[in-house]
């Protein structure tokens, strides 16, 4: 898989966000091994200390933790990824109504639209 990195995020939280969208959507199941640092690295053309912060800031967050020398997995906690999942969405969403309305789109017409979307 070929990555292009934006320029205006820096690629280990890029990194980071795309191995959590991969957890969240059920890429990575819970209590399953991510790849190796080294492997990561290769797989993304970068240096593994930037895929080891990427891999230490989903630890920091218990998205996933480490058992000594065998490697990272995904936490098996429900409650943690579902907090994630719900942190992302805010994230994403409030990302979006702040594109939108930057373009003069109203909260009602994104309401509207989306209702009429649904039907």
């Amino acid at each position: 898989m070929a990555w292009k990195f934006a320029s205006d995020v820096p690629v280990y939280i890029q990194i980071e966000r795309s191995i959590c969208a991969d957890i969240l959507s059920g890429r990575y199941p819970p209590e399953s091994q991510l790849p190796t640092v080294r492997q990561l690295a290769l797989e993304l053309s970068v240096n593994p200390n930037t895929v080891q912060k990427a891999l230490c800031e989903l630890e920091d967050r218990g998205i996933v933790y480490s058992k000594s020398t065998v490697g990272r997995f995904v936490t098996g906690d429900s409650a943690v990824l579902e907090a994630e999942r719900l942190r992302v969405n805010e994230t994403v969403l409030s990302e979006f109504l702040k594109t939108v309305e930057s373009l003069g789109i109203s909260r009602k017409q994104i309401i509207d639209f989306l209702n009429k979307e649904e039907n």
